[in-house]
């Protein structure tokens, strides 16, 4: 690079998530597309925050892999790779990180959703994020979107490891037994009329990781669904414990894999509301451990970029 040369920069994107209670009321109302939820709806949502410490690490974590990932690429080509945050539903919004991006003097951006699977609902949805922050640009960035990496290999052995980790952690009596339940966020069954590669990436993503670990029997559920009076796409993970129980099943290692980082759904949803039930149920849930910040996760990252990044140089 020359002195010259512009720095190509990453954009990481994230959901958001509210960094105080207060902070929860505005963040839902963004998350309606600026509609106000009802008093209850709000107050719903809060009391969930409070039960896990008032707040989630999600943003403290993905600034962290952001700086991971800086100083990998430091160590590779020094000055030549800029690294941002932008979030769909929360401070720093990506329309506010666009405008420093661009002011840094960076023209070219690979943009990279923290979430392995497509669907237009929800990685289209950053992508209109990043699209009408770049509109409105005076010199708009010349952006590279990465839509999907659930097939990615990296990826995909980073969970296995994850799950054969959290077998080793089960009772000696339950490790053989224990059935993988892999979970990602619920949509609308209406994406279904829109051909949408959803459902099908994450069945293609459970298998492949299934397959590297030589499993002969798993299954796959959804979770999180929204309260909207739609249907949304199922078996729920509640109701499939209950099923999986009446098979039989006393283990279950949940690998929530359509997520990369401990927040509401994984905190709460997975450790507060699925660990419940099993309990009722008599039923052994041993949770993965996230991706979040760990090294593991940045080498994938890091990987996954190389190639795009490789057109920058």
């Amino acid at each position: 690079m020359t002195d010259h040369t512009p720095p190509a920069g990453i954009f990481l994107l994230a959901y958001g998530t509210p960094e105080s209670l207060d902070d929860v009321e505005p963040y839902f109302t963004h998350i309606r597309g600026g509609r106000k939820p009802s008093p209850e709806a709000v107050e719903h949502l809060r009391e969930r925050y409070r039960l896990i410490g008032g707040r989630t690490p999600l943003k403290d974590l993905t600034f962290a892999v952001a700086d991971k990932l800086q100083a990998r690429l430091d160590e590779e080509a020094p000055g030549r790779y800029r690294v941002y945050v932008g979030m769909k539903h929360w401070h720093p919004f990506i329309a506010e990180t666009a405008p420093r991006i661009a002011a840094d003097g960076v023209q070219d951006v690979v943009a990279l959703a923290l979430a392995p699977h497509y669907s237009r609902m929800s990685i289209g949805g950053y992508r209109k994020y990043v699209d009408e922050a770049n509109a409105a640009l005076e010199q708009p960035l010349r952006v590279t979107f990465i839509e999907r990496w659930h097939d990615d290999p990296g990826f995909r052995q980073l969970i296995a490891d994850r799950i054969a980790a959290a077998r080793a952690e089960l009772p000696p009596e339950l490790r053989e037994e224990a059935l993988v339940l892999f979970s990602a966020h619920s949509l609308p069954e209406r994406i279904l009329s829109w051909n949408d590669p959803y459902p099908d990436e994450l069945r293609e993503s459970a298998a492949g990781i299934a397959g590297m670990l030589g499993l002969t029997d798993w299954r796959l559920c959804y979770q999180s669904a929204g309260m909207t009076g739609e249907p949304w796409l199922g078996p729920d993970i509640l109701d499939y414990l209950e099923e999986l129980h009446s098979e039989g099943v006393r283990a279950v290692i949940s690998a929530p894999f359509g997520f990369v980082a401990d927040h509401l759904e994984v905190l709460w949803d997975i450790d507060r509301e699925a660990q419940d039930k099993a309990t009722e149920l008599g039923m052994t849930l041993q949770r993965i451990r996230m991706p979040n910040a760990d090294d593991e996760f940045v080498d994938v990252l890091a990987a996954l970029l190389h190639n795009v990044l490789e057109r920058h140089q």
